[in-house]
């Protein structure tokens, strides 16, 4: 969660060739890649536009940390066309959200709480396992702190399922979801302008065609 945490994309310095995190991002990247697919198909399974906006960050990580291990070595060019196709990807499952979010709100449709509150406490525990990962580069350089700090502001996002789940069992309707999941898809909405701007700027630039 957050729009911003997300877009840093190379690991300079002496860590490129870190062999303990290159595995550590394998790791992460398989753990992000796998929540997903679970909330994505869970999202849609219950109705719950809440889920499919918490996947989006998920497939906002797993595409970070993708493309940190792929072209971290590559020239700018390349990384920035990477980011690029990021965060058009991001942008239009983003606008898929917002969509099913207002076909829900036109059709007052009620998700599954249970299906809700399961998978967001398996995605909570996901980012958990994430965060203790990537715990021991907190303080590395500022690729490896954005990945950490980002995986921890996920966290909120998977409380925040977790409080619609909450409230749509509580009130009986859908609305909490609703509103969880459009405050989510705003913010990866804003994400991914943010990282499609910066790309295009880089790509602009006279090093990007010669380096």
């Amino acid at each position: 969660m957050g729009a911003d945490c997300c877009h840093h994309y190379d690991v300079p310095g002496p860590h490129r060739g870190n062999a303990a995190y290159r595995r550590v991002l394998w790791a992460v990247l398989a753990i992000n890649t796998v929540m997903f697919a679970v909330e994505i198909g869970a999202g849609l399974a219950a109705g719950s536009a809440a889920l499919q906006a918490d996947a989006l960050d998920f497939l906002g990580d797993a595409a970070n940390y993708g493309i940190s291990l792929f072209v971290v070595g590559m020239a700018l060019r390349y990384r920035a066309m990477a980011a690029l196709a990021k965060g058009a990807t991001m942008g239009v499952f983003g606008l898929w959200v917002i969509s099913t979010i207002l076909w829900h709100a036109v059709h007052g449709t009620l998700p599954s709480a249970l299906t809700m509150g399961a998978v967001g406490f398996a995605a909570l525990a996901a980012n958990a396992a994430s965060f203790g990962l990537l715990w021991a580069y907190r303080g590395g350089d500022a690729n490896m702190r954005s990945a950490w700090i980002c995986t921890r502001n996920d966290v909120l996002g998977n409380l925040a399922v977790l409080l619609a789940a909450v409230g749509v069992f509580g009130t009986g309707t859908g609305w909490p979801d609703i509103i969880v999941a459009a405050i989510m898809a705003g913010l990866a909405l804003q994400g991914a302008w943010i990282v499609v701007r910066q790309s295009l700027s880089e790509l602009r630039q006279p090093l990007a065609i010669s380096a």
